[in-house]
């Protein structure tokens, strides 16, 4: 049994691609109760760009898709930066311009968050696959650089970073204090739905809304220091349809959240207090 839930629905990550479902990705997200979407820009991983120039022009492109959506009556935030999964890759490829371009994505980025186009950097983080001892430490000074820029620029980060360790919380933890930046701001995206303090270190949780998710946010929400997020991660590939999770995904699983007893209050922080904070209003 689903209860009724009259209040906003935000899915925190959700890609969309011109080649894919596209606008009718976000039109069943809508038709389920869908209210705000974070739209990530979804790279071109075959392709990635080593230009600025190819930075902006991609990004462009994520800043009118996001447009488009809002014309079907929606709130969209957008998130731009240069994924993990293609920027690591590029130190084998490009050497020492892997950096360089790198810092060219981010301040293509950096433009549109300043134009107010843009909400916030991601998804940044570090390799989550087995990489050389140098990879990894280079993906490291470059995540604690770009969390210190972050906290210069007063802008929240989207992280995309390895699952399997107990441990990744309280070292990006670590590393948000050193760099001053607020942990609230720090969004652990594809996060856990363990979600209490003493995991998350304060670091707020964008929790992939699998069916397994409901019981083990029951469990721990009452631990937790400031709330979550819910997201897809929607990645609207032709050739993997409904993954990682479909548009339909988050409105549903709030309705179940509902039904199995979260307060109303804990929900409008999730899906609009706690984005408010982090993002900023619109």
């Amino acid at each position: 049994m689903y209860l009724d839930w009259k209040g906003p629905i935000l899915d925190d990550h959700f890609h969309l691609n011109r080649n894919g479902r596209f606008l009718d990705a976000a039109k069943d997200f809508i038709r389920a109760g869908g209210t705000d979407l974070v739209l990530v820009h979804c790279p071109n991983f075959a392709y990635p760009p080593s230009t600025k120039r190819g930075h902006e022009e991609a990004y462009q492109d994520t800043i009118k898709i996001s447009q488009e959506v809002r014309n079907l009556g929606i709130s969209v935030r957008v998130i731009l930066g240069p994924h993990p999964a293609a920027f690591a890759h590029q130190f084998e490829t490009l050497g020492d311009r892997a950096e360089e371009n790198y810092w060219d994505s981010i301040d293509a980025a950096m433009h549109f968050v300043r134009e107010g186009q843009a909400h916030g950097i991601g998804e940044v983080g570090r390799p989550h696959w087995k990489v050389s001892d140098d990879t990894w430490d280079r993906s490291n000074k470059l995540l604690l650089e770009t969390m210190t820029l972050a906290a210069k620029e007063g802008i929240p980060l989207q992280l995309h970073v390895e699952g399997e360790s107990d441990e990744t919380y309280g070292d990006l933890a670590k590393m948000a204090d050193k760099a001053g930046l607020s942990k609230e701001r720090v969004v652990r995206h594809y996060a856990p739905s363990r979600i209490d303090q003493s995991y998350t270190h304060g670091i707020t949780p964008s929790v992939l809304a699998g069916s397994g998710s409901i019981d083990q946010i029951m469990k721990t929400h009452k631990e937790s220091s400031h709330g979550f997020m819910l997201e897809t991660d929607y990645i609207d590939d032709p050739k993997r349809p409904g993954a990682v999770l479909g548009p339909k995904t988050v409105p549903k699983r709030t309705r179940q959240l509902l039904a199995a007893g979260l307060d109303e209050e804990i929900l409008y922080n999730c899906h609009l207090d706690l984005p408010n904070r982090i993002y900023g209003e619109i």
